[in-house]
């Protein structure tokens, strides 16, 4: 890819059976710990363009006003890293929104999301990052425009109240592991290069 155009990473965090979140459960499923929380902190102070659709726009910008408040009730690594999102570069998909936007330094795009991430790609600079928006992740990666595919899978499952499956609807994905860590001895960072493709590989013949 050239140097003058954006990379899109698809940014997940999952549950060990691909849930985005669990009823009754904490953010992070309650397993953030202060070697994850220090790697947000430095992610977000990268040269990312976040892209999230209006649902994860309307949960994140009140969460992130809650956090900046002084009586918030998170912790002060968590306050920090939702508070710092205000001050990120974002883009909105969403027909429904109006501007202006009241989370700071938000863009609204009204149009076809697939299209307009085709063309950021063409026309930016960095990398633009998604936050949430599984639908949004889903149809950017089925189009084929993800260049990075990056999972925080924390260690537990959620069989019985796991909500937002991650992987229904996907198509059949190939990854190719460029990089892997362990945060608190206990959640697991792994970043890959998706391709799409359109079923499972002929049989190895030895």
């Amino acid at each position: 890819m050239s140097e003058t155009t954006a990379s899109l990473m698809v940014d997940l965090i999952i549950s060990l059976d691909g849930y985005a979140s669990a009823e009754g459960w904490p953010g992070w499923w309650g397993l953030e710990g202060p070697e994850y929380l220090a790697w947000l902190d430095k992610e977000g102070k990268k040269d990312f363009t976040t892209l999230m659709g209006a649902n994860t726009y309307r949960v994140m910008s009140s969460m992130s006003e809650e956090a900046s408040e002084d009586s918030s009730g998170f912790s002060e690594e968590e306050g920090a890293s939702l508070s710092g999102l205000a001050a990120m570069p974002k883009i909105i998909f969403s027909s429904t929104l109006k501007e202006p936007l009241a989370w700071p330094n938000s863009e609204l795009i009204s149009g076809d999301a697939v299209e307009a991430v085709r063309e950021l790609k063409r026309t930016r600079t960095g990398t633009l990052s998604t936050l949430g928006s599984l639908s949004l992740c889903r149809s950017l990666l089925t189009a084929g425009l993800v260049d990075r595919f990056r999972l925080v899978i924390f260690p537990v499952i959620t069989g019985r109240t796991g909500s937002e499956r991650i992987y229904d609807g996907y198509p059949d994905v190939a990854l190719e592991l460029v990089d892997s860590r362990t945060f608190d001895g206990r959640s697991q960072l792994l970043e890959y290069i998706p391709t799409v493709i359109e079923g499972p590989p002929p049989a190895r013949q030895d």
